[in-house]
């Protein structure tokens, strides 16, 4: 079952519960089959690692863990605020995501 989710790459989106309460960061990577996200600089966790072809040196790494999306909330590009995400069908027929307090667009410019 694919969970929904709010979130895509390169969103700013604020840590709403856990360790790294009140934390900011951008989006990396998105999985929507169990609905977690991968925050850069949040949630850091420790690996020990055995030498292997991939990593010569092994040891202690460091890396993102993966955070359930309901816990991360998106800061609005526009104001600059936390806020819900809504859905609208432009008349072109597109889907676009909208912030619920200023009604603008949270869709990054490509």
């Amino acid at each position: 079952m694919r969970a929904k989710t709010h979130l895509k790459i390169n969103d700013q989106v604020e840590v709403l519960a856990g360790k790294d309460k009140g934390r900011v960061g951008k989006v990396i990577k998105v999985n929507a089959n169990d609905g977690t996200a991968i925050v850069e600089k949040i949630n850091m966790i420790k690996r020990h690692t055995k030498p292997s072809q991939m990593n010569q040196q092994g040891g202690i790494i460091e890396k993102e863990a993966p955070i359930h999306a309901s816990n991360l909330m998106l800061i609005c590009p526009k104001c600059s605020k936390t806020a819900r995400v809504g859905k609208k069908i432009l008349d072109d027929g597109s889907k676009i995501r909208t912030c619920k307090k200023c009604s603008e667009s949270v869709e990054a410019k490509s």
